[in-house]
């Protein structure tokens, strides 16, 4: 603890203290946490809180402002985007992580981080972007999953250019890469327990399987990604039927009342039901009777929001804009095209002040796209394909061209032919 004034280092040792006698024998005490990379920065802050900082001031937490959670291009603003999703997670998570006595600290940045990877429109940007653009990718399958996108953003594309790292990282603990990568709320299992003692070998080894396999199974490292994983499900399934009651999708009388007459109800009945069924024990679970409820208002969902056709009518437009865009971007890239908005608005950024320009060089042009595409929010994915393919109207006078840029039409003319040969 060198750099540490006497103060900060009572504070830290109190932490630490007040975990080791708070925190359950299955809960990660902060002091666990391991990092892809030695630091020296002096912190009162315990290693999983440091974490949940970390994301939330990261670029990609910022974009999940205008990312879709089930209705894409609704104009109701009384419905749930990704970011209030990602809060709600975290907010439940921790409530029965305290009952739990797991570290409140870990399940938070769990939560903020586990959908940074979410594509534009949601599933259905997920599904197009693996469908149409990496299932094959340099002769190997390839296949785009949010969660390892999740880590991927966080663990290579954001925070400091690190000597030895090959490029950025925000240099997150194994055990918050983990329980992003494992999240997968949509995956309905009863009962999950930690798949302990991975190290980072491990770890990146399930990312690659993730990638090449189209259905892997990889249970989280604590008990805490493991509770996370439960939580995703228990954040959306009521709050998805509230939002379609808002939004007149379906009324409120229609959906099974098996959890309760209410979002507040679904969330306060499968809560309990963790903690009673998982205090002092090694696994998260739900009751039996529980577990059947979840499954079928989870059917009903998915049988009277997520797949109603209702609101899939953009769905083949957004489809061949994401093939388009991708399309262009590759080619954008392979040529060098710096004015393009794949270098300026993403490659750029990431490469910063690297002279070496790591991750241009570095990374395969299908993949620079891929991250590109990922981390745009709906509105910049519509807006910059507005840019490049919509046409635009003439001045109606040319002389404002002339005045605007300070050329005259000869060569503008001359610009454009230059442009369009290249």
């Amino acid at each position: 603890m060198n750099g540490l004034s006497e103060l900060e280092k009572k504070v830290i040792k109190e932490f630490a203290e007040r975990e080791r006698k708070i925190l359950s024998r299955y809960a990660a005490p902060s002091i666990s946490g391991v990092r892809r990379y030695g630091e020296e920065f002096p912190n009162i802050r315990p290693s999983f809180a440091r974490d949940g900082d970390r994301i939330l001031h990261s670029a990609a937490f910022t974009r999940y402002i205008d990312k879709t959670q089930v209705f894409s291009l609704s104009e109701n603003d009384l419905i749930t985007h990704r970011v209030i999703h990602v809060q709600l997670v975290s907010k439940i998570s921790r409530i029965i992580a305290r009952a739990l006595q797991l570290n409140e600290d870990l399940v938070e940045a769990i939560a903020l981080g586990h959908d940074i990877g979410h594509t534009p429109f949601g599933h259905d940007g997920e599904e197009h972007l693996n469908n149409e653009v990496t299932q094959k990718l340099g002769g190997e399958s390839f296949y785009f999953r949010h969660g390892v996108q999740s880590v991927r953003a966080l663990d290579k594309l954001e925070g400091r250019h690190i000597p030895g790292a090959g490029g950025r990282s925000l240099n997150l603990t194994l055990q918050v890469l983990d329980g992003i990568l494992c999240h997968d709320g949509e995956d309905l299992k009863r009962s999950i327990s930690p798949e302990r003692g991975k190290n980072w070998d491990n770890f990146d080894g399930e990312v690659e399987r993730k990638k090449k396999e189209k259905n892997v199974e990889i249970a989280p490292m604590t008990l805490e990604g493991c509770l996370v994983r439960f939580v995703d499900t228990i954040a959306f399934l009521g709050r998805d039927i509230e939002d379609a009651v808002t939004i007149g999708l379906i009324k409120g009388d229609e959906f099974p009342k098996i959890l309760g007459d209410s979002n507040r109800d679904i969330v306060n009945n499968l809560a309990m039901d963790i903690i009673e069924n998982s205090r002092g024990r090694d696994e998260i679970s739900y009751s039996g009777k529980r577990f059947d409820q979840l499954r079928t208002l989870n059917d009903f969902n998915y049988r009277r929001i997520y797949n109603n056709p209702l609101i899939k009518t953009q769905r083949d437009k957004i489809r061949g804009m994401f093939d388009a865009l991708y399309k262009r971007f590759l080619n954008d890239v392979r040529d060098g095209r710096i004015d393009s908005p794949v270098f300026f608005d993403h490659v750029n950024l990431i490469d910063g002040d690297d002279a070496e320009q790591t991750y241009l060089m570095k990374t395969p042009p299908e993949i620079i796209v891929i991250d590109y595409m990922a981390g745009m929010t709906d509105d910049y994915f519509v807006n910059i394909f507005n840019e490049i393919f919509t046409p635009r109207k003439l001045p109606f006078n040319f002389r404002q061209i002339e005045r605007a840029t300070g050329l005259p039409k000869k060569r503008l003319i001359q610009l454009y032919e230059e442009e369009k040969g290249k």
